[in-house]
């Protein structure tokens, strides 16, 4: 199973890392993922990137490694902006594809590629990581069986702090190139776990914020943050009635990689944190649980079979897991010629949610999410 790579920033290497180590994690690997060739922003650093990390073959253009009969994979990780064009050209030439979220960035373009999709028979898929991690699996199975009930209120959060310089820090804030700002990068995730854990966002009300309009450019001149949301702060209606918010940004101070979500229902209620990825908290709401209050789920390496139980299932697992776990999805998926989620479809709905944001942001009111 041939693998090209668009791409090859922190998550390119991270997905060639996790082709490279599936055999390791997981025990049904009887398919051969191959790094087979990676195309980048010029040919000397698709060439680097081949010799450096053992690629069989580089390319001279995204293009040709899409069109090269050889390629079983087309793996995108490029700016944002380079996605819609990219991922009409895989479709076109009938390629499987693995693709870095948004899937476009833009509602209406990825309700095209859905649409391309379904016509032919290609396994498409988006990396949305965070729905492997254990204790988000755990989560959904809590939640499917009744542990919460019926939801009432969530809160998801994705917080950084790597606008706090008063350096312009790259593409990711240029809406020309991203699609957006904080929302459409780290909002992707939050609004596709809240789809997937919460149910259907009907409703939202959503203010964007840019704490540092002007900064200093690369070459020492100044750079005006115009287009790109630095935070953004949403509440969400669901069809159920239920209300949750969500949070994200890059300008709080002393976060990292701070994911997290609490799910508040009639019976129960969920907290999970990213920086402690080896627990999800659960909360009985009936007479034995309030006893006892919050529980504190082991979650660390006890994924079920196929996985191979390595390194070992109580040693403490983190971020690179999910991304293992989705790669392996994937491309099992490809394998066997089956249907992944998340799916082309979850993530043009996570993009109709941060449009519809967006609206509401120009509006100043409350805007109806129109799906497709």
């Amino acid at each position: 199973m041939n693998i090209g790579i668009i791409g090859f920033g922190n998550m390119g290497k991270v997905h060639a890392f996790s082709v490279e180590n599936l055999k390791y994690f997981y025990n049904d690997i009887d398919f051969d993922p191959v790094l087979y060739g990676v195309a980048a922003s010029s040919a000397e650093s698709a060439a680097a990137y081949a010799e450096g990390y053992g690629f069989k073959r580089a390319f001279s253009s995204p293009e040709e490694l899409i069109r090269s009969p050889e390629v079983d994979v087309v793996d995108i990780c490029a700016p944002n902006v380079y996605h819609y064009d990219f991922l009409k050209a895989a479709l076109e030439c009938g390629k499987n594809i693995y693709c870095e979220k948004p899937l476009t960035g833009f509602r209406d373009s990825s309700v095209e590629i859905c649409s391309l999709a379904k016509k032919g028979k290609s396994v498409c898929g988006v990396v949305f990581n965070t729905r492997f991690l254990l204790p988000v699996v755990r989560a959904k199975e809590l939640i499917n069986d009744g542990a919460l009930g019926r939801i009432l209120s969530f809160n998801i959060s994705f917080l950084h702090s790597s606008a706090l310089t008063p350096y312009a820090t790259g593409w990711k804030q240029d809406k020309n190139i991203c699609g957006g700002g904080v929302l459409v990068d780290l909002g992707s995730h939050a609004a596709d776990l809240a789809l997937y854990l919460c149910g259907n966002i009907s409703h939202v009300s959503g203010k964007s914020q840019i704490a540092f309009p002007k900064r200093l450019s690369r070459d020492g001149g100044e750079y005006k943050i115009t287009n790109a949301d630095e935070a953004f702060y949403m509440t969400a209606t669901l069809d159920s009635g239920a209300v949750g918010q969500i949070c994200v940004s890059k300008i709080h101070a002393g976060t990292n990689d701070d994911f997290s979500f609490e799910i508040y229902g009639e019976r129960g209620a969920l907290r999970f944190s990213l920086m402690e990825p080896n627990w999800l908290l659960y909360y009985d709401s009936s007479e034995n649980g309030m006893k006892t209050g919050f529980t504190k789920i082991e979650c660390v390496g006890r994924y079920p079979s196929p996985s191979s139980g390595f390194p070992g299932q109580k040693a403490p697992v983190g971020w690179l897991r999910g991304q293992l776990g989705s790669m392996h999805s994937f491309l099992r998926c490809v394998s066997d010629k089956t249907e992944f989620t998340p799916s082309f479809y979850d993530a043009a709905r996570a993009e109709c949610v941060i449009e519809a944001a967006y609206r509401s942001d120009n509006s100043q009111r409350e805007e109806r999410v129109n799906y497709f």
